[in-house]
């Protein structure tokens, strides 16, 4: 009985972060342009993205849906402006969504707070259509943003894992390793493999995205005073820099995964 009431008080607390956290994003107009540029890059090979059939991982603070208004969102936490709750680990038994029906799944910043994100992966190409994407947004670690991963954000960063797995879960957002994601496509190739039989992993797309912009915005802790013309000015050269110079200076990355 406690471990049950342990763990709705977890959820409890998890739903009340999202839907704070949820109001600063809405409210910070910098970070809602950083998320419209990333949203465009994610699907700059779709010359139609309004005609996809797509799902978001992880909906509940993201403002995807802003910007394209046909994707379905879903997230583990019950939130009443989701169109579906489920815990993703378990996609493959969703029957909400026909198997071979998805163009894309998406998510941004969720894949390192999944218990098993290799796992999840692989269930997830059953709702795929052939040559439908996984899209992921993550945090990369560059010599810059090495250090502020490590020193001055809030969520665990361990290189030492000896699986692609979180060994302590705890709740939707208490639990995370932000390198998970990293270690898998950047340096762990045997744990990368594990995804071939899903996923042709030849098409691999890996892709830096933004350097200092994120943080400017003040992300989703706090709100910086930079004028939006000054930070749509800047974001530009930002991402340029992040492209130009990524194990310096890169902080995020999106992986592109395309179902076989």
């Amino acid at each position: 009985m406690s471990n049950t009431i342990t763990v709705q008080s977890d959820k409890a607390k998890d739903r009340a972060v999202t839907l704070r956290n949820r109001a600063r994003v809405g409210g910070n107009q910098n970070l809602l342009f950083w998320y419209r540029e990333l949203y465009r890059d994610q699907f700059r090979n779709f010359p139609n993205p309004a005609a996809l059939s797509m799902l978001e991982i992880g909906s509940g603070t993201s403002p995807l849906k802003q910007f394209h208004s046909n994707v379905l969102s879903s997230d583990v936490l019950d939130l009443d402006y989701l169109d579906l709750v489920f815990d993703c680990h378990e996609i493959d038994k969703l029957g909400a969504i026909e198997d071979n029906s998805l163009d894309v799944i998406t998510l941004t910043n969720v894949l390192h707070h999944l218990k098993s994100p290799i796992a999840f992966l692989n269930r997830a190409a059953s709702k795929l259509k052939s040559g439908g994407n996984v899209i992921a947004t993550e945090p990369f670690f560059s010599v810059l943003s090495t250090l502020i991963f490590k020193y001055l954000h809030h969520e665990m960063v361990d290189f030492q894992i000896s699986e692609p797995e979180l060994v302590h879960v705890q709740g939707p957002l208490a639990s995370a390793n932000i390198a998970l994601p990293w270690l898998i496509f950047f340096r762990k190739h045997e744990w990368l493999r594990r995804l071939n039989a899903s996923y042709d992993l030849e098409s691999l797309s890996l892709r830096p995205f933004s350097s200092l912009s994120y943080m400017l915005t003040g992300g989703i802790s706090h709100r910086l005073p930079i004028p939006g013309f000054i930070y749509s000015a800047l974001f530009p050269i930002d991402l340029a820099l992040s492209r130009s110079f990524p194990s310096f200076c890169a902080a995020f990355f999106t992986v592109t995964l395309t179902r076989r």
